[in-house]
């Protein structure tokens, strides 16, 4: 019979550690039970990127341990996100020869010509941790989802291939070891929140899920239930905190405060004498400032976020051209009326994305912030016969990974 798989996923982002344990059935559904979450602050990384080793290391076992108390279960396999501007994704073509008598494409050969794929050229400092098929060509016959089963003598595949920095890669490794936790994968930030908030309609019709963390920003664009492009942009909700600190006269303290309290992007639905107390937030800032100032600080720092997304949609000429719009998530979006400047500055629709097909009896899961964790405990379930989950064999039917995959 069946036993119940533990799975656990860390999200190590430049403000938080989130992990969180999910469970799947016996009975083989695709939803895990959420029965354990960790969410603290984070020390040591910048812009998803490490700087102090031993201070991360403390922040992720603090994380690991509050979600083991929770869940009632050692943790000693997880997934990882990766992220950070070291990330990269280049386009990639590769095509093998089918040399079976009858032709019939199968699993094997959808590994091998992913194998092909990886045939590029990339700098020396960095790895390849994802191949992601976009469509596959079987002879002349393009634009296939799913080959196995076909006939042909030769198939090609166009994939979307993303690397990261070596050296990045061993650290967050190092951290994650020095925890007594084996990494099963490493899976892109930005997959990952695509993971928990797009659905396969979403992905078909042309989406863009932006997801703003505290040091960055996380692109991801699909088309026609694939992924199109990627980008990092290298500034994040921490920014419109530091741009309060310094407008406002406070302490980076008080200004998370001020934000979190009275923060708002629309300066036009703040009243012109409107004034904030700060003796209520801190012991250190004691003066009176203007929520008007406070507004316009928020809104400038979130309009050019949405310009510089805008300027990546004009990379790949879908600048107000996606169906299915924007989808916002992540911790940064909570400001309000973030949806209502990404509307004007993207000429996109725009809604805030929550994390779905989970369970359980933990709520604070239920936020934009949590996005990128679930995602992380999701791509372990729907790819699951690409990585060594806790209990369950490497091994299983790439076909079934495929369909997963592209919808």
């Amino acid at each position: 019979m069946a036993k119940e798989r533990v799975i656990t996923a860390i999200d190590i982002g430049s403000t938080r550690v989130r992990t969180v344990v999910g469970v799947m059935g016996a009975d083989d559904t695709k939803v895990p039970q959420i029965v354990g979450v960790g969410d603290i602050a984070s020390h040591g990384i910048r812009k998803g990127q490490i700087i102090d080793i031993e201070e991360t290391i403390n922040s992720i076992a603090e994380s690991v341990s509050e979600a083991e108390r929770m869940a009632g279960t050692p943790i000693d396999h997880a997934i990882v996100n990766m992220g950070g501007t070291g990330l990269n994704t280049i386009t990639s073509r590769g095509f093998i020869s089918i040399s079976r008598q009858d032709g019939e494409i199968n699993s094997d050969d959808i590994q091998r010509v992913l194998e092909a794929a990886q045939a590029v050229s990339i700098p020396q400092n960095q790895k390849i941790i994802k191949v992601i098929p976009k469509s596959f060509t079987v002879d002349d016959q393009i634009g296939i989802k799913d080959p196995v089963g076909m006939t042909g003598v030769r198939l090609e595949v166009d994939a979307m291939i993303i690397t990261a920095p070596q050296a990045a890669m061993r650290n967050i490794s190092k951290c994650i070891h020095q925890v007594g936790i084996d990494v099963d994968d490493f899976v892109p930030s930005m997959l990952a929140s695509s993971e928990a908030v797009l659905s396969r309609r979403e992905k078909e019709l042309g989406v863009a899920v932006v997801d703003i963390g505290g040091g960055s920003v996380n692109i991801a664009v699909f088309e026609e239930g694939a992924l199109l492009h990627t980008a990092v942009l290298a500034v994040g909700a921490g920014h419109v905190t530091n741009d309060i600190a310094i407008g406002l006269r406070t302490s980076v303290d008080t200004a998370e405060k001020i934000k979190l309290e009275y923060g708002t992007c629309l300066p036009s639905e703040v009243r012109g004498n409107e004034a904030i107390d700060l003796s209520l937030l801190s012991h250190v800032d004691t003066h009176q400032v203007s929520r008007q100032l406070l507004a316009e600080i928020a809104e400038a720092r979130m309009q050019e976020i949405f310009d510089l997304v805008a300027m990546e949609l004009s990379k790949i000429n879908r600048d107000g051209l996606l169906p299915a719009g924007i989808v916002l998530t992540g911790g940064g979006v909570k400001i309000p009326g973030c949806v209502e400047v990404a509307k004007q500055a993207l000429n996109l629709p725009v809604q805030v994305g929550y994390p779905v097909e989970v369970e359980g009896v933990v709520d604070n899961i239920d936020d934009p912030a949590y996005a990128t964790v679930i995602g992380l405990l999701l791509w372990g379930i729907r790819h699951e016969p690409q990585i060594k989950l806790h209990k369950t064999p490497l091994f299983g039917a790439v076909k079934d990974w495929l369909k997963n995959f592209i919808g």
